[in-house]
């Protein structure tokens, strides 16, 4: 089946009215215009998390070059409005996922008022920020089952491309083969809610809220496609050239940020989750110790690599045209607000994935080695969990406890995100089965 014209794609470049940015001159009061998406808590080194900590502020205040600064935070659900307002002159630093990038740059290149890639917030080097769900009760199993249905998605999006990846893999055409309905990440939501959508493809949080309040399950772990995928900042052109100072202000603020929250992951999800509403459980499942996402403000080569591959993407679906993506990408900035720090920042790793508890009441969590050490923990303390997660088996991808799928190989108990990838464990291991959540915490206890 066609999906349905993609109309409101052309939404993504119509201009809004906002207040304005910091302009050029030696006026003593300098406006900074920041956008940013609250929900979208990958960013929040950029946004929720760097405003409520007040650093940006703070570095403009040591500037001491004769100015007052003051920042105008501006909240949005999607990058597009915040690309209309940069391309409009309106914003001059703003966060959102990778192909929103895409087409910042794109339609920067196209209006003569380019925007530059100068950070990094929240990246996963397998794509598992991404996550195709169903409803709670459906009986699709696999990515093979979509075809002919409804799935809902935002165009444009990164959760599109890993739609439109996963079906090609699985030998169904993204065009013809599905029903694709260009929605807003809440309409679709309430889309699948109604039954109006087979499926939903869409970025952090909505996957993992969705599962965590029991509206919805995984059907495909964006990891699967073992393509890094991630959230960065962009600043226009003339903003970073005429306020050189402020944009690495900006980014040594979103440093600080960042070290907040690896130091204090718990404090920083129950900050985020106060800011944005969010229940704190599905702020710590993306960004926690051992969350989904890795956040670092270095702007890492496979990340650049895996933009440049995203490019095809958004030409297929007509977004874009060519994205010069080495042009876009300038590091000159966050280099010199680093310093030293830089090449040490570039060089680490991801944390590893383990199983953590978050015990009611507590400020830390608990982690454990195994998934199996973790259910006979929840197990044992039945009444006193307020969340337990643990790592797919093969992609490393962070989910709740009780939202994963469960296979019993033997002794051992391994959870997964999705059916499939479950399936495809017990079909290669004699003897492996799949056990429902109770079944598991029994066996562990």
């Amino acid at each position: 089946m066609k999906h349905k014209p993609v109309v409101a794609a052309l939404l993504l470049f119509a201009p809004l009215t906002a207040c304005g940015s910091a302009q050029a001159g030696d006026s003593s009061t300098v406006t900074v215009t920041v956008g940013y998406q609250s929900k979208t808590i990958n960013t929040v080194t950029a946004g929720t998390l760097l405003r409520s900590l007040g650093s940006f502020e703070k570095q403009l205040n040591s500037l001491h070059d004769g100015h007052t600064y003051k920042v105008d935070w501006q909240d949005y659900a999607t990058g597009a409005p915040i690309t209309a307002q940069m391309t409009a002159g309106k914003i001059d630093i703003g966060s959102m996922g990778d192909f929103p990038l895409l087409i910042n740059a794109a339609r920067g290149k196209q209006l003569g008022k380019p925007t530059r890639l100068v950070s990094v917030t929240g990246y996963n080097l397998r794509g598992g920020l991404n996550t195709i769900v169903t409803s709670p009760n459906s009986k699709l199993a696999s990515l093979g089952d979509l075809k002919d249905k409804k799935v809902s998605t935002s165009v444009g999006s990164a959760a599109d491309g890993t739609l439109v990846r996963a079906l090609q893999r699985a030998g169904i055409d993204p065009d013809k083969g599905i029903e694709k309905l260009n929605q807003q990440p809440a309409v679709g939501a309430s889309a699948l809610s109604a039954g109006s959508a087979d499926a939903l493809s869409q970025f952090v949080a909505w996957p993992g809220l969705l599962a965590y309040q029991g509206k919805a399950k995984a059907l495909y772990d964006g990891a699967e496609l073992d393509l890094p995928t991630f959230h960065g900042v962009t600043a226009r052109e003339d903003f970073a050239k005429q306020r050189p100072t402020v944009l690495e202000a900006f980014l040594k603020a979103q440093a600080e940020a960042t070290d907040y929250l690896n130091a204090h992951p718990v404090d920083a999800a129950e900050s985020v989750a106060k800011a944005t509403g969010l229940p704190a459980e599905v702020v710590y499942l993306y960004n926690g110790a051992h969350g989904i996402a890795t956040f670092d403000p270095a702007i890492r080569p496979q990340l650049v690599s895996a933009l440049k591959e995203d490019v095809s993407v958004l030409k297929a679906a007509k977004l874009t045209g060519d994205v010069d993506v080495d042009s876009f990408v300038d590091d000159q900035y966050v280099k010199k607000a680093l310093g030293s720090d830089y090449a040490g920042r570039l060089a680490l790793k991801p944390s590893a994935s383990a199983s953590e508890v978050w015990p009611k009441g507590a400020s830390r969590t608990q982690s454990f080695k195994t998934p199996a050490q973790l259910l006979a923990y929840v197990s044992a303390h039945e009444d006193g969990i307020r969340a337990a997660y643990v790592p797919d088996a093969t992609t490393g991808t962070l989910w709740f406890a009780d939202k994963a799928v469960w296979v019993a190989d033997g002794d051992e108990l391994l959870p997964f995100v999705a059916p499939e990838t479950a399936q495809a464990y017990v079909s290669a291991h004699g003897g492996a089965r799949v056990v429902t959540y109770a079944e598991a915490l029994e066996q562990a206890s």
